[in-house]
């Protein structure tokens, strides 16, 4: 590592050597009336400006060194005593971290017959305001939403948890990006073991850049080939203070709204902000909705395709007799009728999603209505076809968490092509073999499908219904402990 020379002019070689074919990097050399020669390395549009010049040049161009009874023989001491106007404000003696300073952001000071150079952390560039999570909208609660910046998101979870034990631990990853991950959590509340495996994991990650949490979920994941997610996304800061709270870890990075929430269990992605800010009576409502609905999402398609191929005679022979007229200008299989129909809604729910969006309920809403109608009239789909996939996509969005969505998207195929060639009995596999990938999986040492396996009597009671605070508690109304 190269350390900072005595010499400016060996310095400034240096500095135009590394950003040399960079137009935005300001190498800006002045004297002072004592003769002294300063070199000032700042980034063009993220520095302020006006800072620069309000608290390092005029006062030094205008007064130089303080020369009181005690006088000042270096740059660095008259900062170290703040007679310049600037707070955090440090001094390194190394090129690389002087450059990666400049990089983010900082000032560079330096100063002609002195080893080491000034830092001052004057970033200034635009970022977005505090908006509400366009992906995580509530009825209640609050409407601020994580942003790109670090240090915002940051303060937005310090406002909700004022308490020393509120631990902020920061790392940089990624060889050209430089990112900043900051690892939160709640001392005392927190596991260790999961924080160890957590820190570990951190510091193998060997990436270039990093773009968005993401690129960091996949290297944290334990078991990656899963289809179920391990950690939480979101961008709401007060689902990120009640997680701590839980004792659970968070990841905030720089340059994304999305921190990262583990360990979590099955059961996270289907709960939902306003559980927890609606009246607890209607919350059991709710939640027995929701949960149905998941069930109903991935084994709607293949259950229909059981009933009506392999066992009709457990259908009501009324209801029989208008599936099979329905069907009886159709040249395909139930099978490929439902797959047909499946893809065409993916297809139009993943358009939808990457149109502009002006375009994309329109195209989504009319696409789905013109083809549904036109399919049917040309005889190419039956009529119940389109009302199983309907009830199935709308079952699919009760699901609160998009993230939480795919797996039983994925699912839904799986099911279906096992039950269309063993009927129940294949259903009955499906069902099973998911079931034992569940029990197997686990986030963090955290089993996927706790509290209900392995039974965890405390925890449950979170789960279909959630009691109110007073109870979760431990405490009665009057406030005396249970």
């Amino acid at each position: 590592m190269s350390t900072i020379n005595s010499s400016l002019e060996m310095n400034e070689a240096y500095l135009r050597e590394q950003f040399n074919h960079c137009y935005d990097i300001v190498l800006r050399s002045f004297k002072l009336r004592d003769e002294t020669v300063l070199l000032l390395v700042y980034l063009d549009g993220m520095t302020r400006m006006q800072s620069i010049e309000d608290n390092v040049l005029k006062p030094l161009i205008f007064n130089g060194l303080p020369q009181g009874i005690d006088r000042l023989q270096t740059l660095s001491e008259m900062f170290r005593r703040e007679w310049l106007p600037l707070s955090n404000v440090k001094t390194d003696d190394s090129l690389e971290d002087l450059v990666n300073h400049i990089l983010q952001g900082s000032l560079g000071i330096l100063v002609e017959g002195e080893a080491s150079a000034l830092i001052a952390q004057i970033q200034d560039y635009e970022t977005r305001s505090i908006e509400e999570p366009k992906k995580e909208s509530t009825l209640r609660g609050s409407k601020e939403g994580f942003v790109e910046n670090i240090q915002t998101n940051t303060s937005l979870i310090r406002r909700r948890i004022i308490h020393p034990h509120l631990k902020m631990e920061s790392q940089t990853i990624g060889k050209y990006t430089q990112t900043e991950v900051v690892l939160t959590y709640v001392k005392g509340l927190a596991d260790e073991k999961v924080l160890s495996e957590v820190r570990d994991k951190l510091r193998k990650i060997e990436l270039d850049g990093v773009i968005d949490s993401a690129y960091i979920e996949e290297w944290l994941e334990n078991s990656s080939f899963s289809i179920f997610p391990q950690i939480q996304n979101t961008e709401r800061p007060d689902i990120v203070t009640a997680s701590l709270l839980e004792g659970k870890v968070a990841l905030i990075t720089n340059g994304t709204p999305f921190a990262l929430i583990l360990p979590i269990t099955l059961w996270s992605g289907l709960q939902s902000a306003d559980d927890y800010f609606e009246r607890f009576v209607f919350v059991i409502l709710t939640r027995l909705i929701r949960y149905v609905m998941t069930f109903i999402s991935f084994a709607l398609p293949a259950v229909y395709v059981a009933l009506s191929t392999f066992h009709p005679e457990m259908i009501p022979s009324d209801l029989m007799i208008g599936i099979a007229t329905a069907r009886e200008s159709s040249p395909f299989p139930t099978f490929i009728e439902v797959f047909i129909m499946m893809f065409i809604f993916d297809a139009l729910q993943e358009a939808g999603v990457h149109l502009p969006n002006q375009l994309g309920p329109v195209v989504s809403i009319i696409g789905a209505l013109v083809i549904g109608q036109a399919a049917v009239e040309a005889g190419i789909i039956s009529t119940p076809i389109i009302i199983v996939i309907s009830l199935t996509g709308i079952a699919s969005y009760t699901i609160p968490r998009y993230s939480a969505t795919l797996p039983f998207r994925i699912i839904r195929y799986l099911i279906l092509f096992i039950t269309g060639l063993l009927g129940f009995v294949g259903f009955a596999f499906g069902i099973i073999f998911l079931l034992i990938n569940l029990v197997m999986l686990e986030s963090f040492g955290t089993p996927y499908l706790s509290p209900v396996a392995p039974f965890d009597g405390k925890r449950i009671k979170d789960l279909v219904i959630r009691y109110p605070f007073w109870i979760k508690n431990g405490r009665n109304k009057k406030g005396r402990q249970r």
